[in-house]
C-alpha cells in the first residue's frame, strides 16, 4: 500500500509531461501483467483446494457410510436377539398351555367317570329307598295287626303320651323356676320391708268415726233442743249434721257423712255448752267461728304434714286438701296419718334401693289426696288424685305414682311401684284398720266358697283371720302336677273377686290314705 501511494504521487508529479504520460501507460501495462499472474495463481490454488475438499468429502462420505453400516448391523443384531427372545417366550407359553390343556382333558375325563359312578349310586339308592319304603309299609301293616291299632291311632296315642310328658316337664320347670324366683324376690323384699318397718315408729291405734259430746247435766239436753226444737233445728241447718239426743246419760251423739262438718258441729256445740247461751243467733255465730277455726286447723295440718315429710313447694290447694285428710278415715284409719306413714315407708325403701328419696316421699304423701274430694268429683280416688296433682303443678312422675298405687294405670317409674307396697304395709299393720263384723264374715265365707267351686277340691278352710286359705284336694282326681295349676287358678280367682288388705296365702294339701282291716 505504501509503494502504491508513492507511485501515485510520482505519477501525478510527472503527469504534466509526456514522459509522465508514457510512464503511466507503461505502469498500467506492468500492473495488468501482474494481475494476470495473480489471477492464474488464484485459479490454480482454488483448483487445488477444490480437489482437496473433494477428496476430503469423499473420505468423509465413505466414513459416514461405514458408520451407518455398522449401526445398521448392530441394530439388526439387537432386533434379531429380541425376536429370538420373544420366540422363546411364546414357545414356553405354548408348552404351558399345552400342559394345561392336557390337565383339563384329564380332569374332564375324571369328572365323566365320577358322574357315571354317581349316577349308578343314585340309581342304587333309589332302588334301596323303594325297598325301605316297601319294608316300612310292610312293617307298619304287621305292627297294626300285632297291636290292633291303626297308624293314626298309634300316632295319637304317642302324641298324647308325649304331650303328657311335656306338660309334666313344663310343670316341674315352672315349679322350680317359680320357687327360685319367689325365694330370691322374697328374701330381698323381706329385707327392704323389714328395714323400713323397723325404722318407722308410729301409732297403730284405729280411730273411730263416731263423735260423742259430753254434757254437764241432763238439763243441757233440753236447752240444746230448745223451745219446740228450734235450737236443734238451727244446729242441724247450720252444720248439716244430725244431733241424736237419746237416753244416754250426759252425752249427745253427732252423726254425719262429712267428717269436716262433723268436726265443725262438735266444736260449735262444745263452745255453746261451755258458754251456756244457746239460741239460733248464738248458734250461727258459734258455727261460723268453728268453721274458721277448722279451716285454720286444716291448713296447719297440711303444712305440718308437708314439713314432716320434706315435701316443700306444694301448691296451697294441695296443702288444704292434705289438711282435709286429717278428718277422713279409711276403715277406721286416719287418712292423713296413713299418708305420712306411707311417705316415710317409701322414703326408706327408696333409700335401700338407691332411688330418688324425695320423689318417693312426695308420692307417698299425696297418694290418697283424691280422698279429700272423692264425693265431689267422679272417679276413683287414685285417678282423681292423679288429675289434681297435674292440675296443681306436680310432675308427671308424682302424678303417675298417685294414679298407679291401685294398679289403675301402668307405673312409669320404680318409685311409682313402691307406692302400692308401702300403702299395703301401712294398711295391713295390726290394729291399723277395722272392718265391720258382717263384712269380715262375708269375706271369709266367700273365700271358702271360691275354693270349693274348683273340681277336685274336697274341703276348704279360711284361717288366720282370712289371710290364709287351706284347701284339701282329692288325690285320685288331682295329681302333684295339677296342684300347681290349681293353686295358680285359685289365686287369680281370689284376686279378681275379693277385696282385702295385704295378701292371702293359699295352701293346697294332697294326701292319700289307704285303710284296711285284718280279720
Amino acid at each position: 500500500m505504501h509503494f502504491d501511494s508513492i507511485s501515485q504521487l510520482l505519477l501525478i508529479f510527472l503527469s504534466g509531461s509526456g514522459v509522465g504520460s508514457l510512464l503511466i501507460i507503461f505502469w498500467h501495462r506492468l500492473k495488468l501483467g501482474s494481475y494476470k499472474n495473480i489471477e492464474l495463481e488464484i485459479i490454480k490454488k482454488a483448483e487445488k483446494d477444490a480437489e482437496t475438499v473433494k477428496k476430503n468429502l469423499e473420505l468423509s462420505f465413505k466414513h459416514t457410510q461405514m458408520e451407518q453400516q455398522r449401526e445398521l448391523e448392530h441394530a439388526w443384531q439387537l432386533e434379531r436377539k429380541k425376536i429370538h427372545r420373544e420366540e422363546e417366550r411364546l414357545k414356553q407359553r405354548e408348552d404351558k398351555l399345552e400342559q394345561r390343556l392336557n390337565l383339563v382333558e384329564k380332569k374332564l375325563s375324571d369328572i365323566e367317570k365320577r358322574e357315571t359312578i354317581l349316577q349308578s349310586r343314585k340309581e342304587r339308592v333309589e332302588d334301596e329307598k323303594k325297598q325301605v319304603a316297601e319294608t316300612h309299609q310292610r312293617l307298619i301293616l304287621e305292627l297294626e295287626k300285632m297291636s290292633g291299632l291303626t297308624s293314626a291311632e298309634a300316632k295319637k296315642l304317642l302324641m298324647d303320651q308325649m304331650t303328657q310328658e311335656v306338660k309334666t316337664d313344663a310343670a316341674n320347670l315352672i315349679r322350680r323356676l317359680k320357687k327360685e324366683a319367689e325365694e330370691s324376690a322374697e328374701r330381698e323384699a323381706s329385707r327392704i320391708i323389714a328395714t323400713a318397718i323397723n325404722r318407722l315408729a308410729v301409732s297403730c291405734t284405729s280411730e273411730t268415726t263416731v263423735s260423742t259430746v259430753s254434757i254437764p247435766n241432763e238439763e243441757m239436753k233440753g236447752r240444746i233442743i230448745g223451745r219446740e226444737g228450734r235450737n236443734i233445728r238451727a244446729l242441724e241447718s247450720a252444720t248439716g249434721i244430725n244431733f241424736i239426743i237419746d237416753d244416754t246419760p250426759k252425752a249427745i251423739v253427732l252423726s254425719g257423712f262429712d267428717p269436716i262438718r262433723l268436726q265443725i258441729a262438735k266444736l260449735a256445740i262444745s263452745e255453746l255448752i261451755v258458754d251456756g247461751r244457746i239460741h239460733p243467733t248464738r248458734i250461727e255465730e258459734a258455727v261460723e267461728k268453728a268453721t274458721l277455726s277448722i279451716q285454720k286447723k286444716i291448713k296447719q295440718h297440711g303444712e305440718d304434714a308437708a314439713l314432716r315429710t320434706g315435701a316443700i313447694t306444694l301448691h296451697p290447694e294441695l296443702i288444704t286438701l292434705l289438711g282435709k285428710l286429717k278428718y277422713r278415715f279409711s276403715f277406721g284409719q286416719n287418712v292423713l296419718d296413713h299418708s305420712i306413714e306411707v311417705s316415710h315407708l317409701m322414703g326408706m325403701m327408696a333409700a335401700e334401693l338407691g332411688l330418688d328419696v324425695r320423689l318417693a316421699k312426695r308420692i307417698g304423701l299425696l297418694h290418697d289426696i283424691g280422698k279429700a274430694v272423692s264425693h265431689e268429683m267422679e272417679g276413683t280416688h287414685a285417678i282423681i288424685g292423679h288429675d289434681l296433682a297435674l292440675k296443681y303443678g306436680e310432675s308427671k312422675e308424682v302424678a303417675n305414682g298417685i294414679g298407679a298405687h291401685h294398679q289403675e294405670m301402668e307405673p312409669t317409674t320404680v318409685e311409682s311401684s313402691l307406692c302400692s307396697a308401702a300403702d299395703t304395709i301401712s294398711a295391713s299393720r295390726p290394729g291399723a284398720r277395722i272392718e265391720a263384723v258382717e263384712e269380715y264374715i262375708k269375706r271369709l265365707k266367700k273365700l271358702e266358697e271360691i275354693a270349693i267351686e274348683f273340681p277336685g277340691v274336697e274341703k276348704a278352710y279360711a284361717m288366720q283371720a282370712g289371710r290364709e286359705v287351706r284347701v284339701v284336694v282329692l288325690p285320685d282326681i288331682i295329681d302333684d302336677d295339677g296342684l300347681l295349676n290349681l293353686a295358680r287358678n285359685l289365686t287369680k280367682r281370689i284376686e279378681q273377686e275379693l277385696t282385702y288388705p295385704g295378701k292371702i296365702k293359699v295352701t293346697l294339701i294332697r294326701e292319700k290314705r289307704i285303710i284296711e282291716y285284718a280279720a
